[in-house]
């Protein structure tokens, strides 16, 4: 029961969301625009809540956050590696790098949220704050290496601060550890109105998941996008498991980690990918494909 509770809401509003656009009752301009709005206001907002909400009583494991960064690290190196020995052309390196490592952040609330409640939000909050910042460095360094534009070293240098200080999910984040960790929870009225706020996030975010989701690249991207996947999906599971059991993480944290790792790739590789001028058909096809197999890894991952 507990994989039906926890992945069959997410699964289904997802598929919602495809159906919608492809009978026409939503469109390009309607998604981009609620994409926005969960990005930059009511995912930051929910993180602030839930996170700030949330008691610390056992504090941070830091274990957890060491195993997460090293099993990034890891994989930052081996998409590198994928890249060379598969051949990919700078154009679609970039694209092809990101999806080895990014994660739906959406996703992972809306499957922590429900099997395993506030204390796992609370662990996975301090999580994301710490891995968002390293991801896009990592991503952006890597679009910058093999992109076919010409620029310095101080250009790249302000690409990457400006990604990370303006990144919505990583302020709503910190904000919700400091308020937690000075306050012991909200005043009624801001409780209410943030939680208000907060119910149309995860539907509003997987219907725009379900919606972006395209099919159009899937012959001509399939070999590296099942690459990537596998990469994501298998891999990266396999050498978080291996830090978490070395660095001794158990109960929610595990969980939470586990979970983390086995995340489809984010949503985020497309805009990303768009802006640094890399190839956005690879980049949707990877969404598509990590996304559809990332629910059987998921399953297994709660069995455990």
């Amino acid at each position: 029961m507990l994989i039906l509770n926890s992945l069959f809401p997410v699964m289904v509003i997802i598929l919602l969301g495809y159906a919608l656009k492809r009978y026409g009752l939503t469109n390009t301009t309607f998604l981009q625009t609620s994409d926005k709005l969960v990005y930059t206001l009511f995912f930051p907002l929910m993180l602030f809540w839930k996170i700030g909400s949330s008691s610390f009583e056992k504090g941070i494991d830091l274990s957890l956050v060491v195993a997460v960064l090293l099993a990034l690290g890891c994989m930052f190196i081996l998409s590198l590696v994928l890249i060379a020995l598969l051949r990919i052309p700078d154009f679609k390196a970039g694209s092809f790098a990101q999806s080895c490592y990014r994660f739906n952040t959406y996703i992972g609330v809306a499957v922590i949220l429900t099997s395993l409640g506030e204390e796992g939000i609370g662990y996975f909050g301090i999580v994301i704050a710490l891995a968002i910042p390293l991801i896009n460095v990592a991503a952006v360094t890597t679009l910058i290496w093999f992109s076919q534009e010409k620029m310095t070293g101080v250009h790249r240098l302000r690409l990457m601060i400006r990604a990370l200080l303006s990144n919505p999910l990583i302020i709503g984040c910190v904000a919700g550890i400091i308020y937690a960790r000075g306050f012991s929870d909200f005043p009624g009225f801001l409780d209410n109105t943030l939680g208000l706020l907060s119910m149309v996030t995860l539907p509003l975010a997987l219907l725009s998941i379900g919606g972006s989701l395209s099919f159009a690249g899937l012959r001509q991207h399939a070999f590296l996008s099942l690459a990537a996947a596998v990469a994501k999906l298998a891999v990266f599971p396999l050498i978080g498991f291996f830090f978490l059991d070395m660095l001794g993480v158990v109960g929610t944290p595990f969980k939470v980690g586990m979970i983390f790792f086995s995340l489809p790739t984010s949503t985020a590789i497309y805009v990303l990918s768009s802006q640094m001028h890399s190839d956005t058909e690879l980049a949707s096809t990877a969404i598509l494909i990590s996304t559809l197999l990332s629910f059987p890894v998921l399953t297994f991952v709660l069995l455990l």
